[in-house]
């Protein structure tokens, strides 16, 4: 195996001329640490270098970022909010402010339209009685009503108001029991009248289920 030879002493470098290397290396380090590292991550440029080589510019943009993201840091320690949480905040109470009343209003017509009532009524031989809802126009209800003792002639109808014309909406004559949805025409009470033309007293059943603020007996 052969070995290089061990170099003479001639032929090592002496020692200024080591000195003369770490000089110079020296130097190119600090050529590079001003005209480079300088511009390129604090925008000093003591040479203009930087400057020509877009160096100095990307320099300023760090500082900018770095300077916007301590002033977001100090802000948020002093439970100040950033102009993006402003704006969100701001959206979030403008869209409550709008879509509040809209909700609030949605919420009491789905309370109002989820009504639901079940009505025991007595009614004795050769007796009348008549129960109203109260109902906006174009308001419906479900309903199912049973005679338990015998049968009952009755009349499905609505009022506008106080003295005025009734509607009939159907009408019927020994009936035991009837179920359907009751539109309203108008605004106003509408609902039945059963009269018992058993020998007999009976119980009418009524279930309700819709849009009506009140269910109450008239006569």
């Amino acid at each position: 195996m052969y070995n290089s030879d061990t170099p003479t002493r001639a032929e090592l470098p002496t020692s200024a001329q080591l000195l003369k290397s770490t000089i110079l290396a020296l130097i190119a380090a600090a050529f590079i640490l001003v005209a480079v590292v300088l511009p390129a991550e604090y925008a000093i440029d003591p040479t203009g270098i930087g400057r020509v080589l877009k160096l100095t510019e990307m320099g300023e943009i760090k500082k900018q970022l770095a300077a916007e993201a301590e002033a977001d840091r100090q802000k948020t320690k002093a439970g100040e909010s950033t102009p993006a949480e402003k704006r969100s905040s701001l959206g979030t109470m403008l869209g409550n402010l709008l879509i509040g009343p809209a909700a609030a209003q949605e919420r009491r017509e789905i309370a109002q339209a989820s009504r639901t009532d079940e009505t025991v009524i007595t009614v004795k031989p050769g007796e009348g009685v008549e129960y109203k809802l109260t109902m906006k126009k174009g308001a419906k209800v479900k309903f199912v009503w049973r005679a338990e003792g015998g049968t009952v002639n009755y009349d499905m109808h609505g009022t506008p108001g106080t003295g005025a014309k009734e509607t009939s909406y159907n009408k019927g004559r020994g009936v035991a029991t009837e179920e359907g949805v009751l539109e309203a025409a108008f605004d106003g009470s509408h609902g039945w009248f059963w009269r018992n033309r058993s020998p007999g007293t009976v119980t009418i059943i009524l279930k309700t289920n819709g849009d009506y603020s009140e269910i109450k007996r008239m006569v």
